[in-house]
């Protein structure tokens, strides 16, 4: 057991050290960064979306009730009656917004890319400039939509824990709240782990097995998470960006939450190239 523990130790040592030595925390801004770029124009298409689904009893119905207890009074209603009546504007509109939100998106996986090629120590002609970039956007839609898809459970969580307390009997309640909260967090949990060992996976040239990433995938999620409840805890109830940055709050805040969620990511990335070099290094010593 001290062997293992010791063990441990000596690699998240040596995992933080080559995240310091790789630039870890300045590859996590520029991926937060744009980040900032992908998620607003993406909330602009999404939000025009959910403004066209009609108000009513049915799922569509309901999410679209859900999402805009999130947004300013009457946006939606806004956004609605803006796309019928500037039906051109409002389609080149949309249409740039999809552009920008593509075009940051694959900004946010190149510099995620560029990380995992510090991490393995690869040199920087593994992919060509073409290559890199057709496999950074087919990440797009691998990564985005199961991470949304989760969000959107967290998020959404309480309303659908209320709606389910509501149609359930009252002897299940707590039957109900019990076993809703263990399958949100899973979800949560398990998907981003998923998401993080295809991220490592398709995202370096170096061919490593699904059990080789998935280390990484693992501390990754173990440092997001909390790290995002702790913010999340951090930004209600102690700290008050408005004070200092007014209506900018908000997009600052969302900027720090894209830097930890960078940053865990990269960490995570780190931590695979470094059991990368450990399994050669046993590889070479048992050949001498």
């Amino acid at each position: 057991m001290p062997g293992v523990l010791n063990r441990y130790l000596r690699i998240s040592r040596r995992t933080l050290l080559q995240a310091l030595a790789h630039d870890v925390i300045n590859t996590s801004k520029a991926t937060a960064y744009s980040g900032m770029l992908m998620l607003f124009p993406g909330l602009l298409v999404i939000t025009t979306l959910v403004a066209q689904v009609q108000e009513g009893s049915t799922l569509l119905g309901e999410i679209r009730s859900m999402y805009e207890q999130f947004l300013p009074v009457d946006t939606l209603d806004l956004m609605q009656s803006y796309m019928q009546n500037s039906r051109v504007y409002s389609n080149q509109l949309l249409f740039s917004a999809c552009a920008l939100s593509v075009f940051a998106g694959l900004g946010v996986m190149l510099s995620l890319m560029e990380g995992f090629r510090r991490a393995y120590n690869l040199p920087q002609d593994t992919w060509g400039f073409w290559d890199k970039r057709v496999r950074g956007t087919l990440l797009l839609p691998i990564v985005l939509v199961p991470l949304s898809i989760a969000t959107l459970v967290v998020i959404f969580g309480h309303e659908i824990e209320f709606w389910m307390i509501s149609n359930a009997g009252h002897e299940l309640r707590h039957i109900v709240i019990f076993f809703w909260r263990l399958a949100r967090w899973s979800i949560a949990l398990l998907t981003s782990a998923t998401v993080m060992s295809a991220l490592y996976h398709f995202g370096t040239s170096r061919k490593e097995h699904w059990g080789w990433v998935a280390p990484g995938a693992v501390a990754a999620t173990l440092i997001w998470f909390p790290s995002t409840l702790a913010f999340g805890w951090y930004v209600t109830r102690v700290a008050d960006y408005t004070r200092f940055y007014g209506s900018f709050g908000a997009g600052i805040a969302t900027l720090v939450w894209l830097y930890i969620a960078a940053f865990s990511v990269l960490v995570g990335a780190e931590l695979n190239g470094v059991l990368y070099r450990e399994r050669q290094e046993s590889l070479r010593g048992r050949a001498s």
